[in-house]
């Protein structure tokens, strides 16, 4: 195996593994299908093994790649970060900050947030990654994260902005149609929204019975989903207060099922003193703080 390979052949195999798919990769990676695919054949021929195989169930990486998938994922966010730095290097007022944050959070209620962080820094570019999967601050997946649990990374910068509280909600016009339930062995014969494959993260919470994705009549994994479809009434699912308020949903068993989640905002301590990092930590956990506060 030659001890230097090629960056450049390296993303793409990256943006295989990542898409699932050549002709996803080269879409993430703005090539032609044939350009990648010559990129994971000269990889092949330089490491002297396969790295994918085709099967019913589609492209299957070979045990070479999947061995490889975490160094590149570093070698990925390494580069990226690189990027932003660089990009931030010569002027402390502009540069690019790069955001994680839960879908809820990414799509509800981030966008007015960073709206207004625009308008008060234009030259600060704002990258946001979208997803319930953790970010790995310490290799700078993003520089900045919002969590809805205590961070357990080490050499983390961390604030508490407060709690979030959940409850089951409904439309008005889905109580209507199939009235609303009483207590919770009531709520059984209601359509109820939750999770398909990925166990949702451990909350404190009862329902009377063992939380699986059998007793839900829609499973989905995308949380965005999940609120689209009881935004359009079709069954009970779980929502954050501040978020069902503005949708004009139902509180259904108010005082049987609610549970609460911290809400951190999260950066690496080398990027304390960067004078862009600083300014959106300060104004995501100001207006965080403010968003938390109107449970209150």
């Amino acid at each position: 195996m030659p001890g230097t390979l090629d960056w450049d052949l390296l993303q793409s195999l990256h943006a295989v593994l990542e898409a699932g798919s050549f002709s996803a990769a080269a879409r993430l990676r703005r090539l032609t299908q044939p350009t990648l695919g010559r990129h994971i054949d000269q990889l092949e021929r330089q490491l002297g093994a396969p790295l994918f195989l085709r099967s019913p169930r589609g492209l299957q990486p070979t045990d070479l790649a999947l061995a490889l998938a975490p160094h590149l994922a570093d070698m990925a966010a390494a580069a990226g970060a690189a990027g932003r730095d660089a990009a931030g290097a010569s002027d402390d007022a502009g540069g690019v900050v790069r955001v994680a944050a839960s879908e809820i959070m990414g799509v509800e209620v981030l966008p007015a947030i960073l709206a207004r962080f625009r308008e008060a820094h234009p030259r600060i570019d704002v990258e946001v990654a979208v997803s319930n999967k953790l970010e790995d601050l310490s290799r700078r997946d993003a520089d900045i994260a919002v969590r809805m649990a205590r961070p357990t990374q080490n050499a983390i910068v961390a604030k508490k902005v407060g709690e979030l509280g959940f409850g089951f909600y409904a439309t008005a016009r889905y109580l209507e149609r199939n009235g609303t339930p009483e207590d919770l062995r009531s709520l059984e014969q209601h359509a109820l929204i939750g999770y398909d494959r990925m166990t949702p993260p451990k909350v404190d919470v009862e329902i009377g019975r063992p939380i699986t994705r059998d007793i839900f009549s829609l499973r989905t994994d995308s949380d965005a989903a999940q609120l689209a479809l009881l935004r359009a009434g079709f069954g009970v699912g779980v929502c954050q207060h501040q978020i069902a308020r503005r949708s004009d949903l139902v509180q259904v068993l108010p005082g049987t099922f609610a549970f609460r989640l911290d809400v951190w905002i999260c950066m690496h301590e080398a990027l304390r003193s960067n004078p862009r990092m600083r300014l959106m930590f300060d104004h995501l956990a100001a207006e965080l703080g403010a968003y938390v506060a109107e449970a209150a």
